[in-house]
């Protein structure tokens, strides 16, 4: 596969009749090659799909995207800030970690449509530390994760929580983990060892 840093995808200027978003977002994507695959060697398989800066430049990307629910094969999709790669070691996410939703076959592309919308309208109100999101395809299920910088700082931690539920509608015994990047870089997996550290939801918020 080609490394995607060599690929060109262009960012264009937000024009005179679009809005702008407060912040410019990267749409990528991850397919495992086929055969022995090192963790540490992800982000040279990442392709970078599009670049948007404007609410009407989102959509026009959007609207051409295959959605997780038709994925034909494992895979990841991501949607992350400009210049924040979706790695545990990366800078801006080394000293934070993620909140992760399991969720059955069928529901995710619904679910991960309505997360983009959440983020690129600054639901989260946590000021500048939400880093993007992952949607992970998977045989059995499909994992959604919002990733933010600072694992530490528990306030910003439930706001994100909380606010999942209500642009989610999130029903009760909805269960939300969360998992630091440097415990994924020491087990080298994204989602295992992750229910230590859960919060299940009473009811809709």
């Amino acid at each position: 596969m080609t490394d995607s840093r060599e690929l060109a995808v262009t960012e264009k200027p937000c024009g005179p009749d679009e809005h702008p978003l407060q912040h410019t977002y990267e749409f990528s994507y991850f397919f495992r090659p086929a055969g022995v695959f090192n963790p540490e060697d992800y982000s040279k398989y990442v392709q970078t799909a599009a670049i948007v800066n404007s609410v009407e430049q989102f959509w026009r990307v959007y609207c051409h995207m295959v959605r997780p629910c038709d994925f034909v094969k494992k895979g990841e999709l991501h949607f992350f800030k400009k210049d924040i790669k979706p790695t545990w070691e990366d800078e801006e996410n080394k000293k934070g970690g993620k909140s992760i939703l399991r969720i059955k076959k069928g529901t995710a592309s619904r679910i991960w449509e309505n997360l983009l919308m959440a983020i690129i309208g600054e639901q989260f109100d946590v000021e500048d530390d939400i880093c993007g999101a992952v949607c992970s395809v998977r045989r059995d299920e499909d994992i959604i994760s919002i990733w933010n910088r600072s694992a530490d700082d528990f306030p910003i931690r439930n706001r994100i929580r909380d606010t999942l539920g209500q642009v989610l509608n999130l029903p009760a015994g909805t269960l939300v983990e969360y998992k630091r990047h440097d415990d994924c870089l020491k087990d080298k997996s994204s989602y295992r060892h992750s229910r230590g550290d859960v919060y299940e939801f009473c009811g809709n918020v």
